[in-house]
């Protein structure tokens, strides 16, 4: 059995779902933001607890929630992006890795402003969704390509802020 190349497939997977701290396999695109801390933290307590035990199921329910929402959010910008005409460039303006600069310091603040204003008038974040440092390096990259404020407006019309929308149907 030393001779089949597929032995050592599962130790390979586990492996790559430790380094995954974003959605997916063999994703190199996180960054060593503090969200991402926060779910390597949680991986690292989930791994020293038994697997049978309570707080294990807990944390790993709690960790693949936080994959999902993270992956929804990529999601949503990618649709933007590719109504917005970059159906081949979605995917690289969305990658952000630990060598990502800002293309411009001087576009920093305004990066920042829209940021948080698509977290404020927008549903393209979860209610409960900090603002990710990784989409401060996307929205740079719109700002480059003059495209921030059309990406803002999309995020508007497809995913509106309804007010009280958390509060459940009215009657």
């Amino acid at each position: 059995s030393n001779n089949n190349p597929y032995t050592s497939f599962g130790a390979t997977l586990a492996r790559d779902e430790e380094q995954n701290l974003w959605s997916t396999p063999h994703d190199v695109t996180h960054t060593e933001a503090d969200d991402d801390r926060v779910l390597y933290n949680m991986i690292v307590v989930r791994n020293q607890l038994d697997k049978d035990s309570e707080e294990w199921q807990k944390l790993n329910y709690d960790i693949y929630t936080l994959r999902q929402t993270r992956k929804e959010v990529r999601s949503r910008w990618k649709h933007i992006l590719e109504d917005l005409g970059f159906q081949k460039e979605a995917d690289s303006l969305l990658s952000v890795t630990k060598l990502s600069i800002i293309s411009n310091s001087q576009n920093m603040s305004k990066a920042r402003d829209i940021l948080l204003k698509l977290s404020e008038e927008t549903n393209i974040f979860p209610t409960s969704w900090e603002l990710s440092e990784r989409y401060l390096f996307v929205v740079d990259r719109l700002i480059a390509l003059d495209a921030a404020d059309e990406f803002f407006k999309m995020a508007s019309a497809v995913y509106p802020k309804r007010p009280g929308a958390d509060e459940g149907p009215r009657p």
